[in-house]
């Protein structure tokens, strides 16, 4: 007759290595799933942060073409003048 703890001894390891990998493999995923999270919220910000720049670059682009006209209008004066 089999000892009932031969069976059940090998049974509960199996048992308990399996929840420690199952266990291993829930908190991998949702370090994943976390991580995943962060990186897509922090391409949102630099989304936005290139937004602003390129909002602030057409102002500067526009500052300048105002700017170009005015030297032009400067140096037109200049050379009726002179």
């Amino acid at each position: 007759m089999t000892d009932i703890k031969s069976i059940v001894l090998p049974i509960v390891i199996i048992l308990i290595m399996a929840g420690g990998i199952a266990a291993c493999v829930a908190l991998y995923f949702r370090f994943e799933r976390r991580r995943a999270e962060a990186l897509a919220a922090e391409l949102a910000g630099y989304r936005e942060l290139a937004e602003r720049a390129a909002q602030r670059q057409e102002e500067a682009h526009a500052r300048i073409a105002d700017l170009a006209e005015r030297v032009a209008a400067v140096e037109r004066l200049l050379r009726s003048v002179g």
